[in-house]
């Protein structure tokens, strides 16, 4: 049976916020672009180019960075590394100069206002997500290649099949929930066991341990940074970062250096269910402010909902036993493959789904991966996957200004509460009596995002972002 192979690096990867289709899938899109001409060697040809925004990418483009990451991707940067710290002054002097580096290299003429273009009522069939770039060359040639942001950083280029599907064949195919649950009981593995041994078809067991535990680094130090970094988000709304002041209050005067020594301050509180409870919701709120600010995070399976996975896994890890290399490897791998479920039943992406696709998936991710981390069986994970997302279902994406602030902040604390929740009641409860199974709230949610207005798509055109004051501050 054909299937789409989906790695966990295709669920978790390292990028800059604040949105992983709007913004880290601009950028790869702009760098594949730069891509291909220079393997048709035509980049040091080309004297203009010019970029069209479609639909949702265009409506909330601004808000969410689209502008800056197609500079930046067309400019041969990566968001993997590229140092954030330098994204305003690199934006300013392509906008000073009116010129940008192709691929970092080629100088061609580059006036941003006028060649990034915004079309906010033309939306393309495929996705809402889309893009055009063109390259005029000496001749008069050009060169147009249109991408799509599907979600989560996954970007499909018109008129080519999806990347990774039949491309190659796993050990143990998976399309849905079924599938997984059916290898799990004639192999007698766990799922982070199937998992890796389909990873272990695109490289060795140990890159990708290697791997994983570097997209913990990352989620570490986004939740360090964003607990100790203040001041007012980008954008205009005003909104003040929280995690700082949480951070110091649930600490009270504790004195630290560094990550190691401020996690001890945090162990040394105690296990208070209040005092669990405000951290867990402090983690959330520093990835998500970070995200909000440009900062580097892990997509999880995307930035707007980045803040779930890490503050869960963290949860594990302070205050669930959780410490250890191969713990935090079993999460990251479970929740991995219940991400790869729903993208392939139905999408991670706002634009497609409204929020359920992205707080409602980050949550049924963590949901599953704490249970089965937590002793939970094959089964009590994808029930506690289902019980988190039937609780998302419907959820809109109506982002004030089109900035991933509010309500997309305090949303990942939401996410991150209801996935232990859920997995709590999986704990307890007994699968073979579930009424709900967790394909049949993929298809669910698959359903109920195609019949969900536009308006609450990522457009910035319905509920919150329509009847709030743009002045007023969340706080």
């Amino acid at each position: 049976m054909p299937h789409e192979a989906i790695s966990v690096f295709d669920i978790f990867k390292i990028g800059v916020g604040p949105s992983s289709s709007h913004t880290l899938g601009p950028w790869r899109a702009a760098q594949r672009f730069t891509g291909s001409l220079i393997n048709s060697n035509k980049l040091d040809k080309v004297n203009a180019v010019k970029v069209i925004l479609y639909g949702s990418l265009a409506k909330t483009g601004k808000g969410h960075g689209t502008d800056v990451a197609v500079q930046l991707g067309l400019s041969g940067d990566d968001p993997v590394t590229f140092d954030v710290a330098c994204i305003n002054s690199k934006i300013a002097g392509i906008a000073d100069l009116k010129k940008i580096f192709l691929n970092g290299t080629h100088e061609v003429d580059f006036d941003p206002p006028a060649d990034i273009v915004f079309r906010m009522r033309e939306s393309l069939p495929y996705h809402p997500n889309a893009m055009t770039l063109t390259a005029t060359l000496e001749n008069g040639e050009t060169i147009s290649e249109t991408y799509y942001s599907i979600g989560g950083g996954f970007v499909k280029k018109d008129g080519e099949q999806e990347d990774g599907k039949d491309s190659v064949q796993l050990p143990f195919p998976i399309n849905n929930a079924e599938d997984l649950l059916h290898w799990c009981i004639k192999t007698g593995l766990s799922i982070h066991e199937v998992v890796m041994e389909n990873e272990n078809v695109w490289r060795p067991e140990e890159e990708t341990r290697k791997g994983l535990l570097n997209i913990w680094q990352v989620m570490k130090e986004c939740i360090y940074r964003g607990c100790h970094a203040g001041g007012i988000l980008p954008g205009g709304l005003q909104v003040k970062r929280r995690a700082i002041d949480l951070n110091k209050k649930l600490l009270e005067g504790k004195e630290y250096s560094g990550y190691d020594e401020w996690v001890q301050a945090i162990k040394s509180g105690g296990n208070d269910f209040k005092y669990i409870l405000d951290w867990v919701s402090c983690f959330a709120l520093a990835v998500n402010e970070e995200n909000a600010s440009f900062g580097r995070v892990v997509t999880a399976p995307t930035n707007g909902a980045a803040g779930v996975i890490p503050s869960v896994l963290m949860y594990y890890v302070l205050f669930g036993g959780g410490e250890g290399d191969d713990n935090v490897i079993r999460f990251l791998l479970t929740a991995s493959e219940i991400g790869s479920i729903f993208k392939k039943g139905a999408t991670i992406s706002a634009a497609m789904g409204g929020c359920q696709a992205e707080i409602g998936v980050s949550s049924a991710m963590a949901a599953a991966a704490l249970t089965e981390s937590m002793g939970g069986t094959q089964k009590q994970a994808t029930m506690a996957a289902e019980i988190a997302m039937e609780h998302h279902l419907g959820m809109t994406c109506d982002p004030i200004a089109g900035l991933v602030q509010i309500p997309c902040i305090e949303r990942n604390t939401m996410g991150a509460i209801k996935a232990i929740t859920a997995s709590q009641l999986a704990l307890l409860g007994t699968p073979d009596y579930a009424k709900v199974s967790l394909d049949e709230v993929v298809k669910t949610m698959w359903d109920t995002a195609r019949d969900m207005d536009t308006k609450y798509k990522e457009t910035a055109e319905g509920g919150l972002a329509i009847h709030v004051p743009l002045s007023l501050p969340e706080c």
